[in-house]
């Protein structure tokens, strides 16, 4: 089995941003998703998440969604404490 059909497997952002790159560049949709085994769906859900984007541009975009999960954790973590020590003063001795 060839490097490109890998089929089941994820596909990293610099093989997604080759494959969007070869389209861009005048080759078929049907033909590049033919040869890297993606359907056209696949494409389409790339494109619109990835398109114009640089393997950097991404990364960065990965690096940013990791940071905003944790950034949120922290956030609940911190709303649910302060829910608690309301609750706990509202409480008559």
């Amino acid at each position: 089995m060839t490097e490109k059909k890998r089929q089941g497997k994820r596909h990293s952002e610099e093989q997604i941003v080759r494959i969007l790159r070869e389209i861009e560049l005048g080759r078929t949709i049907s033909d590049v998703c033919r040869e890297y085994g993606i359907s056209d769906q696949t494409y389409r859900n790339w494109k619109n998440k990835y398109g114009g984007m640089e393997l950097g541009d991404i990364k960065e975009m990965r690096r940013l969604q990791s940071e905003n999960a944790r950034l949120k954790r922290i956030v609940a973590e911190q709303t649910l404490e302060i829910e608690s020590i309301k609750e706990l003063l509202s409480k008559k001795w």
